[in-house]
């Protein structure tokens, strides 16, 4: 009943071995622009909303916040269309700044990255309630957070089951807010459009005047405040350079027509916003967004006979609205794990995030920062303003950490490089422009939530290089193991033969990975536990599928011989020693159901085997290790002693 119940919610497991896995799995271009391009667009809600609202009398100076906000897409766009061509394997911000600019600047961009997507999540589907409670009755208000936590559940529950198919059933969402936005920015442009020559007139000689009274210089640092503010606008730009692996081949072409669809739906809509803003007039109301107050200047008063058809498109429109900024909180749940995968991989992480489960998602991921978004929207209490300004700061950490290490790559190769200069301008504008609002922002409200992301950041990253410690003592014990079992493998001969085994006869079966000291002192321990009575050893592995090795038939090929490659040195160096030895391997995505049925099937054809399985033991036990490293030795264990089948754990001493 639990595994049907299990199957009904995520799906059933996929078959790693079918060939067409990553057609099935990966997205075109239209279908990443829904699931990662979802977030750029939705942040028209609420960027150009903070950005407007930050200008507070100066309206007039809204041309030039519309066409900076234009501007600044355009570059970071071409940017990171640059950045998918030179790592078209993935990364994003992490991966640039850890190739350009070395490990510690790597790791900071991932912090970020990471505190980045769980902010996404958290500022989606706040700002999604935000429009929606912008037409319920001021009575619900105190259901908002409730109904926020609903929705982020959901999220959970369609990406456990897969990537592509919360996609799919969230792509309908996506054509309404495009078609109701669309229609929106048209006629507010349309039906003001005889007035855009006033309306410009009177900004420029509003501007004047605000000079000639204030000042160039606080003028100009008014349209910089209010620029920045709206840095929210420009989040989602580097999901598609972040998820490139989850992109339908040719990659590279798929994440620049995706990125190109972004760009230009963003730049029309979020400057559409503004210029709707300013030719209405709109004006903060309590309780409601600014896209809310747009819709109802110009929408509200439609009337079809008794039918308040005005209003009925108000609500319609807000509600894809909303109801996009959750398919937005999407690229929390898509980039986030495989961010958090690709620290992992690189031991900034627990190993564990860097797992697929059964239906090829990083499941430990999506669990974190379903649980991190949980926490952010407790403590602000689905506080928007404040969730907007601890999200633009990390999204621009990473923006300039990245656009410093592209400029700086063109600078180094210029001489190889013959496009370097106009490579170097590009990047060298969306440096500056990164700069000033992650500058500006953290100025001007570290004391309004600023201070709590930049604690969060830094204790993330504290955090990170707490684990690096820990894996590389780790590593540096399984050196040294490696140096006191020393082998000598003569590996350009062919394998030693080995007489045929004998089934009756006592047979062990040893759960290895790559070839080291660690599976050789295996044998030793169990020769001198049990002196003379094995006859038989046969080395078992599972090859596990990864997010490191999940990109491709060709990598999924290349596991499966570096497992059978491994088991064949061991089987060598156990022929070579006068061992009866042979293999059995398996590839999947997690190790312990593997191992458990390899056992079995074993059990049958060597009725008298035990299983012999390895763990790490520290002098001082620490709680952390659970976390660090798995417990499989002791969850094997269980499961097959409960078959029946006689299984013992030998300790491994590396610290």
């Amino acid at each position: 009943m639990t595994q049907n119940l299990k199957e009904l919610v995520f799906g059933k497991p996929r078959d790693i071995k079918d060939p067409n896995i990553f057609h099935r799995v990966s997205l075109v271009a239209f279908l990443a622009w829904i699931g990662l391009g979802a977030d750029g667009l939705s942040s028209s809600s609420y960027g150009p909303d903070e950005a407007f609202r930050a200008l507070g009398g100066y309206t007039h100076l809204a041309p030039f916040l519309i066409l900076m906000t234009a501007v600044t897409i355009v570059v970071i766009s071409i940017a990171y269309s640059n950045l998918i061509q030179h790592f078209p394997g993935g990364g994003g911000g992490y991966l640039v700044a850890t190739k350009l600019l070395g490990e510690k600047a790597g790791v900071v961009s991932g912090c970020a990255l990471l505190v980045d997507y769980v902010l996404t999540i958290s500022v989606s589907v706040a700002s999604g309630c935000d429009a929606l409670w912008s037409f319920l009755p001021p009575a619900w208000a105190p259901w908002k957070l409730s109904a926020v936590m609903g929705v982020l559940l959901i999220l959970l529950i369609l990406n456990l089951r897969g990537i592509k198919e919360s996609v799919l059933v969230l792509a309908p969402i996506f054509l309404v807010f495009v078609l109701t936005h669309v229609v929106a920015i048209f006629y507010v442009v349309g039906s003001h459009f005889a007035q855009l020559p006033v309306v410009f007139h009177h900004a420029a000689g509003d501007f004047r005047g605000s000079v000639s009274v204030l000042g160039f210089w606080p003028v100009a640092f008014i349209l910089l405040k209010s620029y920045s503010m709206g840095g929210g606008t420009y989040t989602g730009i580097e999901a598609v350079s972040n998820g490139i692996t989850i992109l339908r081949e040719p990659r590279v072409q798929t994440g620049k027509r995706t990125m190109f669809l972004m760009a230009a739906s963003l730049a029309f809509t979020a400057g559409g916003i503004l210029l709707g803003y300013m030719l209405v007039n709109a004006m903060p109301v309590a309780g409601k967004t600014m896209n809310a107050v747009l819709l109802d200047n110009l929408f509200g008063s439609w009337k079809l006979g008794n039918w308040s058809t005005g209003t009925m498109l108000v609500i319609l429109t807000l509600v894809s609205e909303a109801a996009l900024l959750f398919v937005g909180a999407q690229t929390g749940f898509l980039d986030g794990p495989r961010v958090l995968a690709n620290m992992a991989l690189d031991s900034w992480m627990p190993h564990r995030f860097s797992q697929l489960s059964d239906r090829l998602v990083t499941n430990y991921g999506i669990y974190l920062m379903w649980a991190a978004a949980m926490g952010t929207l407790f403590y602000t209490r689905g506080n928007i303003t404040m969730l907007v300004v601890m999200y633009s700061i990390n999204v621009f950490l990473t923006f300039t950490l990245t656009e410093l290490g592209m400029a700086r790559h063109w600078i180094k190769d210029r001489a190889k490089e013959p496009r370097w200069k106009s490579q170097l301008c590009i990047h060298g504008t969306g440096l500056v422009m990164c700069v000033c609002i992650l500058c500006v922002t953290l100025y001007e409200k570290f004391a309004e939530g600023g201070w709590v992301t930049s604690l969060i950041t830094l204790s993330t990253i504290t955090l990170c290089f707490l684990i690096r410690r820990h894996y590389r003592n780790v590593r540096a014990g399984f050196l040294h193991l490696d140096q006191i079992t020393t082998v000598n493998l003569k590996e350009n001969e062919p394998l030693p033969p080995a007489p045929p085994m004998d089934k009756n006869v006592p047979t062990a079966v040893l759960t290895v990975g790559n070839f080291s000291g660690f599976g050789v002192h295996h044998v030793l321990s169990i020769q001198t536990l049990l002196p003379g009575y094995i006859k038989n050893y046969i080395f078992l592995s599972v090859g596990v599928l990864d997010s490191g090795n999940f990109k491709g038939a060709e990598e999924i090929g290349r596991l499966e011989q570096e497992t059978r490659q491994n088991l064949e040195r061991y089987v060598r160096w156990a022929r070579e020693n006068g061992l009866n030895a042979d293999y059995r391997m398996a590839i999947a995505t997690e190790a312990n159901e593997a191992i458990e049925n390899l056992c079995k099937e074993l059990s049958k054809e060597f009725p008298r085997l035990i299983v012999f399985t390895g763990k790490l033991i520290f002098r001082k036990e620490r709680w952390y290790q659970r976390l660090l490293h798995n417990e499989s030795a002791m969850a094997i264990q269980r499961r097959l002693q409960f078959d029946g089948i006689q299984t013992i754990v030998l300790p491994i001493r590396v610290l």
